[in-house]
């Protein structure tokens, strides 16, 4: 199958094409601004520059478009969603296919980086694919990014378990009295 577009007409295409602002990315932010979440927009101090980060969680969404992040139905975002088939989502380019696949490849590679990195540092991450975006998945989608953020949010103020041993204990109990001497006088 040859391109239908000339090799200009392509580039021009091609060049229209914005990492920034994208249609899946406004549908994100709206829901979370709609739901009364804040955050930033590609902060260039966290690795990766996510597309938006929320400190107040330690988050950072990244909203992947399924053709150039090579997204296919067995990598989901969320680890509770079970694998159904390992079919791509978009098709690669039949023209200048081996540039096409080294393209994205490195685009996954990159991103597994950033995603390590992240959560070396004490960063959770939440991946959106545009195709969980759809106007049938996004409600559905979005309430299970409002759950993983929560779920961050209790995991980092939460009071952590202190181990203490009996004797430790009684002494916090004390308020300004000493402990009762029994039988001894």
């Amino acid at each position: 199958m040859t391109d239908r577009l000339t090799p200009q007409q392509r580039h021009y295409v091609m060049s229209r094409i914005h990492g920034k602002g994208t249609k899946p990315e406004l549908l994100v932010r709206q829901w979370l601004w709609r739901h009364g979440y804040r955050y930033r927009l590609n902060v260039k101090s966290v690795p990766g520059k996510p597309d938006i980060v929320m400190r107040r969680y330690r988050t950072a969404i990244f909203v992947n478009g399924c053709f150039w992040h090579g997204h296919y139905v067995e990598t989901q975002c969320f680890a509770s969603l079970q694998t159904i088939t390992n079919s791509p989502c978009c098709k690669i380019p039949q023209t200048n296919r081996e540039f096409w696949v080294n393209k994205i490849k490195r685009n996954q590679e990159r991103d597994q980086q950033n995603y390590q990195v992240l959560r070396d540092n004490g960063w959770q991450v939440i991946v959106v694919w545009e195709c969980q975006l759809q106007p049938k998945l996004i409600e559905e989608t979005m309430l299970r990014v409002e759950l993983q953020l929560n779920e961050n949010f209790l995991a980092m103020h939460s009071p952590k378990p202190v181990s203490y041993d009996q004797e430790q204990a009684y002494d916090y109990l004390m308020a300004a009295e000493e402990p009762p001497h029994y039988g001894q006088e």
